[in-house]
């Protein structure tokens, strides 16, 4: 369809809603449409098209940059991580090596004190041998040390008794 505006007659037309419009206002309206696109609006939506690229690159950037913050403190906690780690291993090292030194002091006593608890039990047998020596010399005890009878008595190992006369000198 040709629009008579071109040739200059200018023709009443229904529009969608049983309005009339004047054919002329119809292309000026489209006209003013395809020059707002052509003219600034195109640059206003490009403009905005690129605003929108850019906020995206920015905020991708700020992500990023918190994903490499994030990364930098993950990374210093095990680095602080595995210090501790190697602490605690040299301080059971250190446990470890106490606990060898007090094994071998507690041994080094158990073993003196075998040593001692026989050194007792030999001188509880010397002890009870002197006093069954004692026991067989109480009849010939003499208390009066000028005694004329006085005898000079000798136990053996065996536990045999031997007396001499003691000489006395006047």
């Amino acid at each position: 369809m040709v629009s008579p505006f071109l040739y200059g007659k200018p023709v009443d037309k229904e529009w969608g809603r049983g309005e009339k419009v004047n054919e002329m206002e119809y292309f000026d309206s489209i006209l003013n449409l395809v020059s707002l696109i052509i003219g600034g609006g195109a640059g206003v939506l490009f403009t905005w098209r690129w605003q929108q690229k850019k906020a995206k690159a920015e905020a991708d950037g700020a992500e990023a940059s918190a994903a490499k913050e994030m990364q930098d403190v993950y990374q210093q906690l095990i680095e602080d991580i595995k210090a501790d780690r190697n602490e605690q291993k040299e301080y059971i090292a250190e446990l470890k090596e106490d606990r060898r030194h007090l094994r071998q002091d507690r041994d080094d006593l158990r073993k003196r004190q075998d040593e001692l608890d026989e050194k007792v039990r030999h001188l509880q047998h010397e002890v009870a041998r002197n006093n069954q020596l004692v026991e067989k010399l109480r009849p010939f005890v003499c208390a009066d040390l000028k005694c004329p009878n006085r005898k000079l008595v000798a136990i053996s190992d065996e536990g045999e008794i031997k007396m001499r006369k003691v000489k006395r000198e006047k």
